[in-house]
């Protein structure tokens, strides 16, 4: 397992250090661009609030592989006269699905239409805003920002703008040789997000989800990353300084993504769709504080790793996994969470998924575990390792 972390699943934090560099000094041009492009159409539209925020793998070290792949949320900013309201999508989509209505400070008056008519939809007999309509223009928007910014960065490196319906875009970049000394082409999926406060923000759901759902258009997730950075933040500062809990998780992925290459469609994507780095991100919070965290020193690896499967086997059979976040009122007090996530309904993260399709992950997780060397040797030479395109 060391060897195989160290080999395949490792990122060198120069290589890392550059690319992010890099897509920093990217996304800020366009971000910049498309800020000032907004100002012009006036007050009854969207505009960008000129900020970006860093999520995911690449800025929380437990990124594997290549890093050339990046998550970036791009906060909007809505008319000054209006306020979202967000609350859970009862009955209307899947579990943790929220709406968004909006509050007009001085009420509904005649020039809030305009807005209204570009960025929203009647949902039981009220206004809420789209997660679809404003997906599509903020799409719109960034691709008419790209010539000027394409120009601007001509000699660093080229950028193109790639959308594929109801996913948020994704920015390409391809360094030039003489600009970098690390040459990789890098997908950076840039995610449109309402602010609510509290370093929380909305983003649309993606449609796989959506299966279903009565108002798939008008659907949100919540999005909480920059408190999972803050409880991270807090875990390091606890944990020994030797703590494995973030290679475990490099880890469980890897063996996550090799297994994959033995299994057939449909359950491959169920596999995968089950066993998301979300779902193992929060079973890895939820043992970290259940036991000393000293027991996580990187001389117990695989101890901890074993741990950490026979926890999520446990979940699959039981069907349960409640997100980390919402409704969860044991986190450590040191972690300050808004008041909005305390308050909000619990969320079980597996309620999508039937019986027989988790016993069967379940099972087939163990199987991975106890044939974790086999399966190591058998999927690590160059014809499963190729890189997949991003779509």
């Amino acid at each position: 397992l060391e060897r195989f972390h160290a080999r395949q699943l490792r990122v060198s934090p120069h290589v890392l250090g550059h690319s992010k560099a890099h897509v920093g000094r990217v996304v800020a041009e366009l971000v910049r661009a498309a800020k000032a492009q907004g100002l012009q159409p006036g007050p009854l539209a969207l505009s960008l609030r000129g900020d970006f925020v860093r999520i995911g793998s690449a800025y929380e070290q437990h990124k594997v592989r290549s890093p050339d792949c990046f998550d970036i949320l791009v906060p909007l900013r809505l008319p000054p006269h209006l306020e979202p309201q967000p609350r859970c999508a009862d009955g209307l989509g899947p579990c943790g699905a929220f709406v968004c209505g909006l509050r007009a400070r001085d009420g509904w008056t005649r020039r809030c239409r305009p807005f209204a008519e570009g960025f929203c939809v009647e949902l039981q007999g009220r206004s809420h805003l789209s997660s679809g309509l404003v997906l599509r223009w903020f799409q719109g928007h960034l691709q008419r920002c790209l010539g000027a910014v394409r120009y601007r960065l001509q000699e660093r490196c080229r950028v193109s703008l790639s959308a594929c319906p109801g996913h948020p875009p994704t920015l390409h970049i391809l360094p030039c040789s003489d600009y970098v000394c690390c040459h990789i082409s890098m997908a950076v999926r840039l995610i449109p997000a309402i602010p609510l406060g509290d370093a929380l923000y909305l983003t649309a759901l993606p449609p796989e989800g959506l299966h279903g759902s009565l108002a798939p258009e008008a659907l949100w997730g919540l999005n909480a990353s920059r408190q999972e950075q803050r409880l991270l933040g807090w875990l390091k500062e606890q944990a020994p300084a030797s703590s494995c809990h973030l290679k475990c998780l490099q880890i469980l992925k890897g063996l996550r993504d090799l297994r994959r290459h033995g299994l057939e469609e449909p359950f491959c994507s169920q596999w995968g769709r089950v066993l998301s780095s979300y779902v193992l991100k929060t079973a890895l919070f939820s043992l970290l504080l259940q036991g000393p965290l000293e027991a996580w020193d990187e001389r117990f690896l695989v101890e901890r790793l074993e741990d950490l499967v026979l926890y999520l086997r446990d979940c699959l059979r039981k069907q349960v996994l409640m997100d980390f976040f919402l409704g969860n009122t044991s986190i450590p007090e040191a972690v300050a969470l808004p008041r909005f996530l305390k308050e909000a309904a619990p969320v079980n993260l597996l309620s999508a998924f039937d019986g027989p399709t988790l016993d069967l992950v379940a099972f087939q997780l163990i199987s991975t575990w106890i044939q974790a060397p086999h399966i190591i040797r058998m999927y690590s030479g160059p014809r499963y390792l190729r890189p997949v395109p991003t779509p």
